[in-house]
């Protein structure tokens, strides 16, 4: 089983920044590859915000390139997002995300979420 728990997120001044954290925790069968944030509006759908791979590779929409850093510490397990010059259109639900290998398959597993809100 992989568990993923998420902190950071709180209430911000547009322009301000905010830094996420998820640890994710795998039983011995699991290895822990690819991991990514996504963010959720009220009345859109989910949407990817940042991903990295075990190598360090990350990967951006245009919509927070060059404001949103992802990070990872392997070792942890732990991926981090800085987000900075926040807008009120990065209001959402933020939820960690991790693909799982195992054995002859993977598997994707998702954080509680938590909320972020960008106001003034």
């Amino acid at each position: 089983q992989v568990q993923l728990v998420e902190s950071g997120g709180g209430l911000v001044q547009p322009g301000g920044s905010l830094r996420l954290s998820c640890a994710a925790s795998a039983g011995s069968l699991f290895t822990i590859d690819t991991m990514a944030w996504y963010r959720q509006a009220p009345g859109k759908e989910r949407e990817l915000v940042a991903a990295i791979t075990r190598g360090g590779e990350a990967n951006y929409p245009e919509s927070v390139k060059g404001r949103f850093i992802i990070s990872r510490v392997n070792a942890k397990n732990t991926i981090y997002l800085q987000m900075n010059s926040l807008k009120p259109e990065d209001t959402a639900v933020y939820y960690c995300n991790a693909v799982a290998l195992y054995g002859l398959g993977e598997s994707l597993f998702w954080g509680q979420g938590t909320q972020v809100t960008v106001s003034s």
